[in-house]
């Protein structure tokens, strides 16, 4: 007699089965990825690697979440604007970069935050490791909340301290009304924004949003 409350035999995991470069570079390689999935069929996938992470680092690089506070002044937002070849065009971007060896995802964030924007600042958060485009590569970051004082001497004209060839342009946007300022600057300069940044700004809306002021697609 069949038993009913048996429970069915559990599929197997997906499980990767063999990585072959394809081509390799300075800082990236294009590999074939050959995978068996839950249900037994073989498939391959091209997938981007990074090719500078450091032994040992948990994660390619930081993601930092600057809010910069002043007396008398709305809390802002550091962003950097920079050209990125791969879309031929300029975006708009947390400050971001790699980790470096022996060092921590804090220590890498205050390090990337005031090369590029020149602002020195305090590490409030920092998020477990998280993908970026889990379809194309297996790059990963970790997102770092950073308070930056800007009564304080140090942050009053800072100064990018940008490495040869690096070129990007700090913007404080307030974070009252971010989304709406982030709007502003794509239609005025044809940017194309970070999801990060845009998905950042639209959780601040939808956080103390009431459900009929938010938006929607009528079917």
């Amino acid at each position: 007699m069949e038993n009913l409350n048996s429970e069915a035999p559990s599929p197997t995991k997906d499980t990767i089965v063999k990585e072959q470069i394809l081509l390799k570079g300075k800082w990236v390689q294009l590999e074939e990825t050959t995978y068996v999935d839950h249900e037994g069929t073989t498939r391959t996938w091209e997938t981007v690697k990074r090719t500078t992470r450091r032994e040992g680092n948990a994660a390619d690089g930081v993601a930092i979440i600057p809010v910069l506070q002043r007396t008398l002044h709305y809390e802002c937002m550091v962003l950097i604007k920079q050209f990125r070849p791969p879309l031929g065009c300029y975006c708009l971007e947390f400050p971001a970069g790699l980790i470096d060896e022996n060092e921590t995802a804090a220590q890498a964030a205050l390090r990337e935050l005031e090369e590029e924007t020149g602002y020195k600042g305090e590490v409030m958060e920092c998020s477990p490791v998280s993908c970026l485009d889990p379809g194309l590569s297996n790059c990963t970051t970790f997102v770092v909340t950073v308070h930056i004082n800007g009564d304080d001497s140090v942050n009053i004209k800072p100064k990018a301290k940008l490495a040869d060839g690096e070129f990007t342009e700090t913007i404080l946007l307030p974070k009252i009304e971010l989304r709406k300022r982030i709007d502003e600057l794509v239609a005025k300069e044809k940017l194309v924004v970070d999801a990060r940044v845009y998905t950042y700004a639209l959780a601040l809306e939808h956080a103390v949003a009431k459900p009929y002021e938010l938006p929607f697609l009528k079917g």
